[in-house]
């Protein structure tokens, strides 16, 4: 194993000890097996998918490994394991690993993304980024289409910004004035408060004259807003889900799927060397201009009130959109 010289033998590391509840653990630094990387965290990005756990439900057990539900990170290599070509120390990585919310984590080599130097200093939590890029990519957004966005959270503006980029004409709709001001700001056309079912849906009707949208992304993970988006969805159009839809099981208005002919795309990507590709392309549309997460990242946590972020992530007041945490 090859490793940078006064590493420590142990780290702070965060494990979640009950609903809402957190402890920070002193435990021993890892080092990597084959085939693996350590990496000195820079931070992690905290993710709306921890909130089921973090609210303590019948099938979680207590207390998590350290580190664990962290999946955002980024930062440095400071240990290689045998097996491991192609890096050294010194490299800036985002990971793909699972332990996160801590000092450092292991990453399995085929798992790290290189970040190139002219993102040094700046956040990058690549697998959110990567998690846009490819939604993005499975929604098949053409340019003067008019696609609708239900949700206009960390998700929703990246992908607003990117089918804005592409020629959509983006119908955002949230519940937060301040997510429609962000979303205006990145490229939508028209904002519509999410408040009001049957006035939404008339709304969408005036502004496309009664055809709907032939694209429609549903970024929110509740059943209200799935429904929503079945009924803006136009014929032969696809409907995108985009929401973590985490709490249990949902109903859908089969009949009206069924009589409009739409394709129902679940977007999420299981396979890693797609959610790999999905940071590579990220990186590129960050490198070119195409998009700048960086105002995303509104709320920044040190590692020991992690409890506060992860609060903040599920009771989002205003002017929130995405946490990260640092070490």
């Amino acid at each position: 194993m090859l490793q940078t010289p006064s590493i420590p033998k142990t780290m702070r590391a965060a494990s979640v000890t009950g609903p809402g509840r957190i402890s920070i653990q002193q435990v021993p630094v890892p080092n990597p097996a084959v085939g693996q990387l350590r990496v000195r965290l820079e931070g992690c990005g905290v993710c709306a998918s921890n909130l089921g756990p973090w609210s303590g439900p019948d099938w979680m057990t207590f207390p998590t490994d350290p580190g664990a539900l962290g999946h955002e990170g980024w930062g440095v290599i400071d240990a290689i394991g045998e097996g491991v070509d192609g890096y050294q120390a010194g490299d800036r990585i985002a990971t793909l690993s699972c332990n996160s919310y801590a000092e450092y984590d292991l990453v399995e080599a085929s798992a790290a993304i290189p970040l190139p130097d002219a993102l040094a200093g700046r956040k990058f939590p690549g697998e959110p980024l990567g998690c846009a890029m490819n939604i993005f990519r499975r929604s098949d957004i053409q340019g003067g289409q008019v696609v609708a966005i239900i949700g206009i959270g960390f998700l929703g503006a990246v992908l607003t910004r990117l089918a804005s980029d592409a020629g959509a004409r983006v119908i955002a709709i949230s519940r937060r004035s301040f997510a429609l001001n962000l979303a205006r700001e990145m490229g939508a056309a028209e904002t519509i408060a999410l408040d009001d079912h049957q006035a939404i849906i008339a709304r969408v009707q005036a502004l496309t004259k009664g055809v709907l949208c032939p694209r429609v992304i549903e970024a929110v993970g509740k059943q209200w807003p799935l429904d929503l988006a079945g009924e803006l969805t136009a014929e032969g159009g696809k409907l995108i889900v985009a929401g973590y839809h985490q709490d249990g099981p949902r109903h859908v208005n089969m009949q009206l799927w069924n009589w409009r002919g739409i394709d129902v795309i679940n977007a999420h990507e299981r396979d890693g060397r797609r959610v790999a590709d999905g940071v590579l392309a990220a990186i590129d549309a960050v490198l070119s201009g195409r998009l700048d997460p960086e105002r995303l990242f509104t709320h920044t946590y040190p590692l020991e009130r992690l409890d506060e972020a992860l609060d903040a992530t599920r009771d989002r007041p205003d002017g929130f959109l995405k946490a990260v945490v640092v070490p």
